[in-house]
């Protein structure tokens, strides 16, 4: 089990996609830039089969915005965008309502 503690390390905030494209060495994963309000990064996530590029756009998301960059089949990822998934869907977590990108979840 996680601790309270454990969970306070986690950074949740808010982000706005605003560009995406297909990951060029896996037909699992797309590349999303996003904006954190002062500042942009790039996220690979494993979405590609339940989004097409266009409908991410300017979609208001939630990510992990401090894990250790990693690098994802050659390319470099800047946190986790946060999705639900079952057996035959994937859905991302995105807000009712507009804030601005970079604004702490709580």
């Amino acid at each position: 089990m996680a601790t309270i503690e454990d969970f306070k390390k986690l950074e949740f905030k808010t982000a706005k996609i605003i560009e995406v494209a297909p990951h060029p060495n896996a037909d699992r994963l797309i590349v999303l830039k996003i904006d954190l309000g002062d500042s942009t990064r790039q996220i690979v996530a494993g979405i590609r089969k339940s989004y097409q590029e266009q409908d991410l756009i300017n979609k208001n998301i939630v990510i992990i915005a401090n894990l250790e960059p990693a690098e994802i089949r050659g390319i470099k990822s800047e946190g986790m965008l946060l999705a639900a998934s079952d057996e035959t869907v994937i859905s991302i977590l995105t807000l009712d309502k507009p804030v601005k990108p970079g604004s702490v979840v709580k």
